[in-house]
């Protein structure tokens, strides 16, 4: 007689049957990672949103820190440190352009335990969020993984490079409440990820003329706020001049992932002037608490305020070199992309070379590329991208191995059969 399975709860089977392949790819791609000369028909994995730009600025500055000791070894405030959230304070302070109090932040392990954090105070199992589509696919767990909610996708146009649009949102509320659904919130990534737009500020408050409106919360990621290369500034959500009047309903979340490189030390931000928020928040990160090591790390990092700005300042600097070699290499195959400003990746279109239509022939051309051509991007349907044939290709990583992901790319496109029916942007950027 067989063992009886082992039973796990109705939210753990529902965790594990959304595990998407697209982590698989990104394992096996790190597993088998390309070498010009070791291995030359290894994997390019240029899915993964890291950048690996900046350890050469960073490794000095590490080194100088003060090393661990008796004091790192024992327990601390399960929130963050007084000194970690006082020197969070100040660096995001310049950056939402308004006085962020301390007392106001949760550190918490990572971006996802901020989004898990908030979408738990906000949400009851079954309300709902609504989130300008595509976004970061990890959306779908990270804000309604373990809180219950459901997120409800409010497409943005292809023909304008799906540029975030308040009437957009208006209408996905709208939408729910004609389906009797409970809102409770707005959440985006600002600057957008995967488009990299940079969020106008008339835009951002527009925004949140329409959330309050609906009387529903905004949430926005903004841990992409200091990896601006293009003309337009970033603008915080939390920025009076676009939110004069519905800041405590606004929740920012911010971490050392994307802006400092350091993914590994899983370090998040939420800010919130909502007490209640704030105490609820600061209750979940009992569950996900940042070691005291690791913030002693960062509270060191951040001390010096002129090292922070001249970092930053030359982090934005190289995103835009890479950013310009990846698009010139791009315009060279004549692939397709809708232009970024910010972030770590080009939203590319791939319309015309899919295998047949629909979402389908968008994931089996993701396939082909994965296992023939051996280059790990990830296709819009994990971004919930309102069409198919978009990919997300990630350009933060040493420029040779950039230039060779294209080439491979380009080389099986050109072994394709374009499709009779034109992709969104005709070819062109949108």
């Amino acid at each position: 007689m067989a063992a009886p399975r082992p039973r796990v709860s109705r939210q753990a089977a529902r965790l594990l049957a959304d595990t998407p392949a697209i982590a698989e790819a990104h394992f096996r791609a790190e597993a088998e990672p390309y070498d010009a000369r070791t291995r030359p028909d290894g994997y390019l994995n240029l899915g993964t949103a890291e950048n690996r730009l900046l350890w050469d600025l960073l490794e000095d500055r590490l080194a100088t820190l003060e090393p661990l000791n008796e004091a790192t070894a024992r327990y601390a405030p399960l929130h963050g440190t007084d000194v970690l959230r006082e020197r969070v304070a100040a660096l995001l302070s310049g950056t939402c352009r308004t006085p962020l109090d301390p007392q106001d932040l949760v550190v918490i392990s990572g971006a996802t335990g901020a989004l898990d954090a908030i979408a738990s105070v906000l949400c009851d199992p079954g309300e709902a969020i609504v989130v300008p589509a595509p976004y970061y696919g990890a959306f779908d767990t990270d804000l309604g993984g373990r809180s219950g909610a459901r997120i409800l996708p409010a497409p943005l146009g292809a023909a304008d490079g799906f540029r975030l649009t308040a009437a957009a949102v208006d209408r996905a509320l709208v939408e729910a409440r004609s389906r009797g659904i409970t809102v409770r919130a707005v959440a985006l990534s600002s600057p957008s990820n995967p488009i990299g737009e940079v969020h106008p500020p008339e835009v951002l408050a527009a925004l949140l003329r329409v959330v309050r409106e609906h009387d529903v919360d905004l949430v926005s990621d903004e841990i992409y706020a200091h990896a601006v290369f293009g003309e337009q500034a970033f603008t915080s959500a939390a920025d009076p001049a676009v939110n004069p009047d519905w800041a405590e309903r606004t929740h920012v979340v911010w971490g050392f992932a994307k802006d400092f490189g350091l993914p590994g030390l899983k370090t998040g931000v939420l800010h919130t002037r909502d007490p209640r928020v704030g105490e609820a928040a600061r209750a979940m990160a009992y569950f996900a608490p940042v070691s005291t090591a690791t913030q002693q790390t960062l509270a060191g990092l951040l001390a010096d305020p002129e090292w922070v700005a001249s970092f930053l300042a030359a982090g934005r600097r190289r995103l835009g070199a890479s950013y310009e070699h990846l698009v010139t290499l791009l315009d060279a195959h004549g692939i397709p992309y809708a232009p970024a400003a910010a972030g770590f990746s080009v939203w590319l279109d791939l319309g015309r070379w899919l295998p047949g239509s629909g979402f389908e022939a968008e994931r089996l051309l993701w396939r082909e590329l994965f296992e023939k051509a051996r280059v790990s991007i990830l296709p819009g349907g994990a971004f919930r991208s309102p069409e198919p044939g978009w990919f997300r290709l990630c350009h933060t990583v040493e420029a040779p191995l950039v230039a060779e992901a294209v080439r491979r790319i380009a080389a099986h496109l050109d072994t394709a059969s374009p499709s009779p029916v034109p992709s969104s942007s005709n070819g062109s950027r949108p």
